[in-house]
C-alpha cells in the first residue's frame, strides 16, 4: 500500500509544464477532506499550498504549493489539507 513518503514533488521543466497546460483544470477552496486514488494522479498546481497526510494517519505528510509537479501513486488513501484555495492541471493514468 503506498504511502505519501511515495508521492513525488518537483519543479517542472518548461517541456512538462507546456504538456500539463494541455490538461484540465481543477479547484478547490481552503478544505479538509479524505481521498483514495484509483489511479496515479499527475498535476501541476497553478495556485495553492496544500498538506496530505496518510489515512489512517502515519505521522508523515507532504506539503507542495503553486509551481510544484506532484505525481501521486495508485492505490494511495490520504486526507488533503487545502490552506491556501487550489487550481491546477491534472491527468489520470
Amino acid at each position: 500500500m503506498p504511502t505519501v513518503k511515495d508521492v513525488t514533488v518537483q519543479k517542472p521543466t518548461s517541456e512538462l509544464k507546456a504538456m500539463c497546460e494541455t490538461w484540465p483544470i481543477w479547484s478547490c477552496d481552503v478544505s479538509e477532506f479524505e481521498w483514495e486514488y484509483t489511479q496515479t494522479e499527475k498535476c501541476l498546481l497553478l495556485e495553492g499550498q496544500v498538506t496530505v497526510t496518510d489515512f489512517p494517519d502515519s505521522g508523515h505528510s507532504v506539503s507542495f504549493g503553486a509551481g510544484d509537479y506532484v505525481v501521486f501513486p495508485n492505490g494511495l488513501k490520504c486526507i488533503w489539507k487545502v490552506q491556501k484555495p487550489v487550481r491546477k492541471h491534472y491527468d489520470f493514468e
